[in-house]
């Protein structure tokens, strides 16, 4: 019985799936937080006691600031400061800061270079892609500058050795980023990557460019490099991810024949005896050009680094597609075999072979190949294994005691471990419920902080006072950074990388298929640059309106002043307005409900106010706050025109206006039933069981209806040329006979906070509805409405259970939307809602193409959507 209770514990050890994501493999390892020790942070020299290298950690001014080397640092100087991870690690960012010393200190590196170490004696220089190595560093003493690594390091140490070109004093506080490398490989040897040349095949250099270990006759060994990056190749693999670098820079390759064994031969070394379950390679499949997946491969087991190589070896043959030239992963089983080194054997299936990744899956306890019932009290172990234990099989003081001596204790022992075991599950599965619960919560947004993307594609600059963090015991052990590459978030930028892009948006700019008399005679160039996306200029607090929301843009409706004779509705006393409660906020107003008195006698007949018996009316009032900006005060009398000029039967209505006094207030019907985002999400779907139990439901004709009055009202804006910005359920309101009229109150209500992204500190958008064009090119058109309007359909047909792209952070949605402008096949859509029939999925598709004259109008979407309800 222990036998098989302990060989089920074994079973259940936890895997390692090694396989890293840079993009997400951005965590801060410790130096802000104190999780890295001081005597694991030391320096080659130090100016004084109270600069020492534990005063070099992020954001933090114990002693006098940070760690300042001696003297004045001079150019051929090599001081450094070195840390310790503890760890092998996957290392991506690296942050850097000046001596702030509470506004005291005024000393920086302007440039810095990197040396790194996976085992403390031998030691590399990092190098950047392009091969250089020295990093641009601060350029004052009170910036944060974060600095993306390309490629990133798998190392333990790290030092920072900070560079100057003329005598200079310096001083540095560091953060670093990354996570832990589980994988354990430390090296791999192999043949060097070859040149692809004419005749017959293109010119590409299929080297592996980032290898750091020795390279002697043409073959590699001793280092970690591409296959190790995170970089996955793609299907053409002359196309590549980085920008600025040579065809076939993703791939590592080898031509048949090439090589004297006639096969590729690898070797993978790890940090200590492992299980493996598999090894997993990428791999191309260009057949078009010659290249194919491998058609074979062998792999033999080096138990301990001074043993030899076994003679019993796995052989794992691949089943090759002449179709699908797609690249992919090819899964290797390695037989849960125990092993510190493989060396595995390729075989060609055509003229190329080429890898761009590879990793393993392995545990490091070691599953016993043989369960021996007999043994009850002790159990062999390899010289690696993680498990110990007081005797064993072979000790002969085992054979002298009874073998029921041990087995109360050990049984004793397991039932705990067991124990532990079922309550790790139980905290997990918890931690997993409450994550989905608070999924549509507001996120934490960094308050006080302005980021500045600088034009480099791996910097990031944080403007803040240093403050000394607080650390609690429920913070988590990782805080995640995400640090966009500035081209999803610096058109500008983008543009300059990808001139495609810059095509396709002067087309778009010039073409885009709706009416706006300021632009249609411009040139490609004007046009493109009236695209500048609106989050990146100044004035972006006035397109959030008074409330934060930002409905109705209309380019062609710019008017430098307005009068009261150009709002066409009434102007209501003030003190008919009685305040019941306020429903939101924003940049510089806010949103109260209020009781109207005498308002249908004060509007006459034809007003769409619901009947009430004589008992006052309720309405919502916007309201200007009394320190809103001049800006603020020309936008709020430009809404009240845009609105008072809006007459559709499924447009929020504006009925009068409070303006010939401060504050200034705009008077808009008032929703019974709120928004269709709480009402939704509140119901089910209609069936027997919500029939019998009397639930709140909603049928599949309610919902067909509710996406055609949507579609009828965004028409009649499309037809006043008329951009929304901003359409989504938490948008489209109710009344008591479930009228649907699209309002703009949901960027004002701290309710759906969790659904707009802080862009730059200032600037709040809706990412998750919008389409890639005004993410990446700040272009609103009719046509980014009719994408929006997509979501919102997706929306409804889940009653709005959950936020769209649900699984996705903010910063993966705006990656991507690269995806969607690259157009590879590679982006992420929303899955089909259940129970939404096929034929409107697909007008959901079409509303997402990533063409935008391809994207249906709201005209054609509303007559393909009305026979439905018919029906």
């Amino acid at each position: 019985m222990p036998t098989m209770l302990f060989a089920l514990l074994l079973v259940f050890q936890v895997e390692t799936n090694a396989q890293i994501d840079p993009a997400h493999c951005r965590y801060s390892l410790g130096m802000e937080d104190g999780r890295i020790k001081d005597h694991d942070i030391t320096a080659s020299s130090q100016w004084y006691e109270t600069t020492g290298p534990q005063y070099a950690r992020w954001n933090r001014e114990e002693g006098d600031g940070a760690w300042c080397p001696a003297g004045l640092l001079q150019p051929s100087d090599t001081q450094y400061l070195q840390v310790d991870l503890g760890q092998l690690t996957f290392l991506t960012v690296v942050g850097t800061q000046g001596r702030f010393a509470r506004n005291s200190g005024k000393e920086f590196a302007r440039m810095y270079r990197l040396n790194y170490s996976r085992d403390g004696q031998d030691w590399r220089s990092w190098k950047n892609r392009l091969g250089d190595e020295v990093i641009k560093g601060n350029d004052n003493y009170y910036d944060s500058v974060l600095k993306d690594l390309h490629p990133p390091m798998i190392c333990r140490y790290i030092r920072l050795i900070p560079v100057t070109q003329v005598p200079n004093t310096v001083c540095m506080r560091v953060e670093l980023y990354g996570c832990p490398w589980h994988d354990g490989l430390i090296s791999y040897s192999s043949p060097e990557g070859q040149l692809m040349l004419p005749p017959g095949h293109p010119i590409a250099s299929l080297n592996d460019s980032t290898y750091d270990g020795d390279h002697r006759l043409k073959k590699l060994s001793g280092g970690l490099g591409q296959l190790t990056d995170g970089g996955i190749g793609q299907d053409d693999f002359l196309v590549t991810r980085q920008y600025s670098v040579w065809p076939g820079y993703d791939y590592v390759g080898w031509r048949n024949g090439s090589l004297a064994s006639g096969h590729v031969e690898m070797e993978f070394f790890f940090d200590k005896q492992r299980n493996f379950t598999f090894m997993k390679v990428h791999c191309n499949n260009w057949f078009h050009r010659g290249v194919k997946i491998f058609s074979s491969v062998s792999c033999s087991f080096k138990p301990r680094l001074l043993a030899n190589w076994e003679a019993e070896s796995t052989e794992f043959h691949t089943v090759l597609d002449d179709r699908n030239p797609s690249a992919r992963y090819v899964i290797v089983p390695l037989g849960h075999r125990a092993a510190i080194a493989l060396r595995c054997r390729f075989r060609f299936a055509d003229a190329w072979m080429m890898f761009s990744e590879i990793f393993f899956q392995s545990v490091s306890t070691i599953i016993p190949a043989q369960m021996t019932p007999e043994v009850t009290s002790a159990w062999p172990i390899e010289e690696s294994s993680m498990l110990t234990t007081h005797k064993t099989a072979t000790d002969p003081s085992a054979k002298d005691q009874p073998e029921d001596g041990n087995t109360p204790v050990l049984i004793g022992c397991l039932v705990t471990i067991i124990l532990l075991l079922v309550v790790i599950i139980f905290l997990i599965l918890w931690c997993q419920y409450v994550c989905k619960v608070l999924e549509k919560a507001p996120r934490r947004i960094l308050e006080e902080v302005t980021v500045r993307l600088s034009t480099s594609s791996d910097t990031v600059i944080l403007q803040t006072p240093p403050v000394p963090p607080r650390v609690s015991q429920m913070d988590p052990p990782y805080e995640r950074i995400f640090l966009l590459d500035p081209q999803y978030q610096d058109p500008a930028a983008l543009r300059n990388k990808l001139p495609e892009l810059s095509q396709s948006a002067e087309a778009s700019a010039c073409g885009g298929g709706y009416a706006e008399p300021d632009v249609t005679q411009c040139t490609p160039h004007q046009c493109f640059q009236n695209s500048v996306p609106h989050y990146a200029e100044t004035d972006i607090v006035n397109l959030q309106g008074v409330t934060g929301s930002n409905m109705y843009a209309v380019p062609a409706l710019t008017v430098d002043s307005l009068t009261r004779k150009d709002i066409t509705v009434a102007e209501l006393p003030r003190h008919r307005l009685i305040f019941r409660e306020k429903l939101g906020e924003g940049q510089f107003g806010e949103v109260h409900l209020c009781e109207a008195e005498g308002l249908p006698e004060f509007l006459g007949e034809g007003a769409p106010l619901p009947d009430r018996d004589g008992r006052p009316v309720l309405v919502a009032v916007k309201q200007l706050r009394a320190d809103a900006t001049n800006n603020a005060r020309n936008d709020f009398l430009k809404e009240i025109k845009i609105m008072s000029r809006l007459n559709d039967p499924n447009i929020i209505q504006l009925l009068c206006v409070c303006v010939s006094s401060d504050p200034l207030c705009m008077v808009t019907e008032y929703m019974e039933n709120g928004d269709l985002n709480m009402f939704l999400s509140q119901r089910e779907l209609e069936s027997n069981l919500t029939r019998a139990n009397n639930i709140p439901s909603v049928s599949l004709s309610d919902l067909l209806h509710m996406s055609v009055q949507i579609s009828s009202g965004m028409r009649y804006l499309a037809s006043l040329n008329f951009v929304h910005r901003d359409l989504a359920t938490r948008n489209c309101l109710l009344d008591r006979r479930l009228t649907i009229k699209i309002a703009d109150f949901g960027m004002s209500r701290n309710l759906y906070s969790s659904d707009y992204y802080r862009i730059q500190g200032r600037a709040v958008l809706p990412i998750r509805w919008m389409a890639w064009e005004s993410i990446l090119l700040g272009k609103f058109t009719t046509a980014s409405d009719v994408w929006a309007f997509g979501v919102t359909l997706w929306e409804i047909f889940t009653l709005c259970k959950e936020q769209p792209y649900s699984l996705l952070s903010d910063e993966q949605v705006i990656e991507n939307t690269g995806e969607f402008f690259r157009n590879q096949g590679r982006q992420i859509f929303l899955f089909p809602p259940p129970h939404c029939p096929s034929s409107l999925f697909e007008l959901m598709m079409r509303c997402w193409d990533r063409d935008i004259a391809d994207r249906p109008t709201f005209e054609g979407l509303y007559q393909a959507l009305r026979p439905h309800v018919a029906q």
